[in-house]
């Protein structure tokens, strides 16, 4: 399902990626990851909330936001990558990760800009601004050990203004004391329970900094991440706020 706002389609395409199209502008959050894009996704229980996959290649970005190593996919990049996408990326992705060999992002055949999690640009006529994006330690969303699963210093959450519309994807993050002062038109949080923020949690932002619209994403790809979002869009909008779920 195609969401529509404010001029824009939002489309959350599984797992962390949002596809935020306007009259001139196509923007990427985190594609791909876990074969949603693939075809190759599989839903671990029957009747469970989540867009489908498809063999999705629409090769039609002008920019790509890449928050963390853990949400960095070439493949998925090249799927909606074209000459002409920029791709703005955490500084800290640098291709290393524990279970996947990776290429260094700064070597994928595309225009690449890093950023810190406090910076502002403009790409391709796109203004972006990024935000802080991790767990506290020895809080809700730690290992056993008390260590966070996204330490600070990790990641970054993306605000992006599309054709004149702020969309905001908080990345893989706690609720952080900056986020409550958020202005944003679309809110896109993360409901899964492990290593982000949980829908409890989520719905009490959306509560608190009243965006136009709720599209939550980031839930039901895994098993670890299952998450009832229908209560989750219950309590949002009984909080005033008006909350779609894309998951089909």
């Amino acid at each position: 399902m195609t969401v529509r706002h404010e001029g824009l389609t939002i489309d959350w395409l599984g797992y962390a990626t949002i596809r935020i199209a306007g009259p001139d502008h196509v923007v990427y959050t985190d594609p791909g990851r876990y074969d949603v894009l693939s075809g190759e996704w599989e839903p671990h229980s029957d009747g469970i909330g989540h867009p489908p996959s498809t063999d999705y290649r629409a090769e039609d970005a002008d920019v790509v936001c890449v928050t963390h190593v853990h949400h960095y996919d070439p493949d998925g990049i090249e799927r909606v990558a074209n000459d002409d996408t920029t791709i703005v990326a955490f500084e800290g992705i640098d291709g290393r990760d524990v279970e996947r060999d990776l290429p260094a992002i700064v070597d994928l055949p595309y225009e690449v800009r890093t950023v810190d999690d406090k910076s502002a640009l403009t790409v391709d006529g796109v203004d972006l601004w990024t935000s802080p994006a991790h767990n506290e330690p020895d809080g809700p969303h730690t290992r056993p050990d008390g260590t966070p699963y996204h330490p600070e210093g990790f990641g970054c959450g993306f605000m992006v203004a599309v054709d004149g519309t702020r969309v905001y994807y908080p990345g893989d993050s706690d609720v952080l004391p900056g986020h409550r002062t958020l202005d944003t038109s679309v809110f896109c949080p993360p409901i899964g329970p492990r290593a982000t923020m949980d829908r409890h949690e989520a719905a009490a932002l959306a509560a608190t900094i009243e965006p136009r619209l709720v599209v939550p994403v980031h839930y039901n790809t895994f098993s670890n991440l299952e998450a009832d979002a229908r209560s989750f869009a219950a309590d949002v909008a009984e909080a005033g706020v008006p909350v779609v779920l894309d998951e089909s």
